[in-house]
C-alpha cells in the first residue's frame, strides 16, 4: 500500500556517526553501450542484512565532463554496508557524445531502465542525487517519465534551473548544459527544468545548511512550484555544507539514510 509524503519541511542536527569497514571496490561492473559514458557500478551488501530496495546514484559536477561518478564511490559503500544494493551511475554530460540537453537526460533515463532491467537488482529503486544529479533526480521523478521508481531523494539539488541561471552558478553551468540561454532556446528549457513540471513520484529533498554552492534560494524556488498536493518533503541537514550531504563520514549521513529509509517505508 504506498502512502504520499506531505510537503514540509524538517530541521535535523545529526551528532552521531555510524562505524565503517575498510573501503572495497565495486562488486561488478555494468557496460550498457557503446559510450564510456554507459557505465554503472554495482555495490551488494550482506544478504543478511538486504533491505531489497536498489539506490541508483546520480552524481553532480554541473553537468560537466570532468566530474564523474567515482567520487560517489564512498557513498554506495556506505549505502551497501547499510543493507542496500547500489548502482552508481554514469551519464553523458556536457561536451561529451551524446551529452547537453535533452542528452543529458536521455542518458540518466536510459542507465536508469537499465537497472531496472537488471534482475540481480531489486526492482524497488530510489534514484538519488547529487546537485546536478539531484537535479536530474527532480526530473525523472517528474512527468510519468520512470513510473516504476519507487521515488527520488534529491541531495543539494539544483532543482530550478531559472534560479541556477539567474545566480550564474559555476560560471552559468545551466547555460552550458542547455546550449544557449533561455530567451534563444525556451523550450529547451522547461523540458529541462522539473521546477515547470509535475512531479509524480514520491520525492524528498535534502540540503546542507552551510551550502554555498548551491544556495538556498534554489531550493526554495523549486519548492515555491509544488502544490500541497505533490508527493514531497525537504529536510535541512544543520552545519552541513554541499558536498557533506554525500561524505558517510559526516554527521548528515545519517540524515540521509533516515530519509532514504523512510521513502522506502511509506511507498512499500
Amino acid at each position: 500500500m504506498s502512502a504520499t509524503l506531505a510537503p514540509g519541511r524538517r530541521w535535523a542536527s545529526v551528532t552521531q556517526m555510524s562505524e565503517r569497514p575498510a573501503e572495497r571496490p565495486a562488486d561488478r561492473t555494468e557496460i550498457t553501450g557503446p559510450h564510456r559514458s554507459d557505465v554503472y557500478d554495482v555495490w551488494e551488501p550482506d544478504p543478511h542484512r538486504a533491505r531489497g530496495v536498489t539506490v541508483a546514484l546520480i552524481h553532480g559536477g554541473f553537468w560537466r565532463e570532468r566530474y564523474d561518478r567515482h567520487h560517489l564511490a564512498p557513498l554506495a559503500r556506505a549505502l551497501a554496508d547499510d543493507g542496500f544494493h547500489v548502482a552508481n551511475l554514469e551519464y553523458a554530460r556536457a561536451g561529451m557524445p551524446g551529452g547537453g540537453w535533452p542528452g543529458t537526460g536521455t542518458s540518466v533515463l536510459a542507465q536508469l531502465t537499465a537497472v531496472h532491467a537488471d534482475s540481480a537488482l531489486p526492482e524497488r529503486i530510489v534514484a538519488v542525487g547529487h546537485s546536478a544529479g539531484g537535479h536530474l533526480a527532480l526530473w525523472v521523478a517528474s512527468a510519468d517519465r520512470a513510473p516504476w521508481l519507487t521515488g527520488a531523494v534529491a541531495l543539494a539539488p539544483a532543482a530550478d534551473l531559472g534560479e541556477v541561471d539567474r545566480l550564474g552558478l559555476s560560471d552559468h553551468a545551466a547555460r552550458n548544459l542547455i546550449g544557449a540561454c533561455p530567451d534563444d532556446a525556451p523550450q529547451a528549457w522547461a523540458d529541462a527544468d522539473p521546477a515547470r513540471q509535475r512531479l509524480t513520484r514520491p520525492t524528498v529533498i535534502v540540503s546542507g545548511e552551510r551550502d554555498d554552492d548551491v544556495p538556498a534560494s534554489v531550493i526554495e524556488s523549486y519548492l515555491a512550484t509544488r502544490t500541497p498536493d505533490d508527493p514531497i518533503h525537504s529536510a535541512v541537514a544543520l552545519g552541513a555544507d554541499h558536498f557533506a550531504v554525500i561524505d558517510p563520514q559526516a554527521p548528515a549521513y545519517l540524515l540521509v539514510l533516515a530519509e532514504i529509509e523512510e521513502l522506502t517505508l511509506a511507498t512499500h
